[in-house]
């Protein structure tokens, strides 16, 4: 028998990853480790593991595995791992990107349903036996501008099209979408601010989009608009936006990321009026593991019949 590839699987639930492993017919290919994330690699496996699964890595733990050819990260967001100054040149890394195209775009909706729709008040009323006549505002023909058209953005201009909304956004190459009704290159996005009623943040975390958002960038936004932050938090300048919103320059926001999680309780977003706190709810999925796991072990019978892998972060391009 050939020699096998040893995977480590450093998560705190392996499982779903074994079985898809076997349902594939790779087992007998591989010799599969799992390390709980607590723990470090012990030093035959920082010696011996060529393709590793995990969250994230510490510094000097990479360059101390010889033979590690591929990492495969857990999150569609590389910037942890690409922040390491001592990330080998020779290490293939690839992400989970598209792994939330089931959950995120359900959780989006229903946060645009939400500025909308009065339930949460009704709820409310409930509780003090209060009959209070509300009204709800309509989605259809209001304008939700996209800002990253990736797979969770294009998913979601699909169920938002289905409601009648007017969707446009921003793709870094730009081409046509269902659903879309224009796709701007990122040079345009002030027409996409001044458009929209709902501007949704899907960008990617580097260097070019720290504090995407600032005072001017929320200038370009009508007042009467809300922002949807589910991408990064480090997209967002906090006080810049927490003015807007005390100044009405926008109407508000829903914010499912932030640069410190969790949101110390010290943080202004909790209590200004019209800003949503989300405790990063967008991307959870209960067998979300199963998902990643399809994508990792299409990426692992690649990777050992000698194929390019799917989903590789272009260190350039941060994502």
């Amino acid at each position: 028998m050939p020699d096998q590839t040893r995977v480590l699987l450093w998560t705190d639930t392996p499982g779903p990853y074994i079985d898809a492993i076997a349902h594939a017919g790779l087992s007998a290919r591989v010799v599969v480790e799992a390390l709980a994330r607590k723990d470090a690699p012990t030093q035959a496996q920082r010696a011996d593991t060529e393709v590793m699964l995990a969250w994230g890595a510490p510094r000097g733990l990479l360059p101390a595995m010889p033979k590690l050819r591929w990492a495969q990260a857990l999150t569609a967001g590389v910037e942890g791992w690409l922040a390491l100054s001592d990330l080998p040149v020779h290490l293939t890394l690839t992400c989970a990107r598209g792994t939330h195209r089931d959950s995120m775009p359900e959780n989006i909706v229903g946060a645009l349903f939400h500025l909308t729709k009065p339930y949460a008040a009704v709820v409310q009323d409930q509780a003090e036996h209060k009959w209070t006549r509300r009204m709800a505002q309509p989605l259809n023909g209001k304008t939700l501008g996209i800002l990253g058209l990736g797979a969770v953005g294009q998913e979601v201009a699909r169920l938002a099209s289905a409601l009648r909304m007017r969707v446009i956004g921003t793709k870094r190459r730009p081409e046509a979408i269902a659903g879309v009704e224009q796709v701007f290159p990122p040079g345009r996005t002030t027409e996409v601010l001044a458009q929209s009623d709902f501007v949704l943040l899907l960008l990617p975390a580097t260097p070019d989009t720290e504090n995407f958002i600032n005072t001017k960038t929320l200038s370009q936004m009508k007042p009467s608009a809300n922002l949807l932050n589910f991408g990064r938090g480090h997209l967002v300048a906090d006080a810049d936006l927490v003015a807007a919103v005390k100044d009405k320059r926008i109407a508000g926001a829903i914010l499912d990321v932030f640069r410190e999680e969790p949101l110390p309780p010290e943080h202004p977003f909790w209590a200004t009026e019209g800003i949503i706190v989300l405790p990063h709810i967008g991307g959870g999925h209960p067998t979300r593991d199963a998902i990643v796991a399809l994508l990792f072990v299409e990426n692992l019978g690649r990777f050992l019949d000698g194929k390019p892998l799917k989903e590789v972060v272009d260190r350039n391009a941060g994502y």
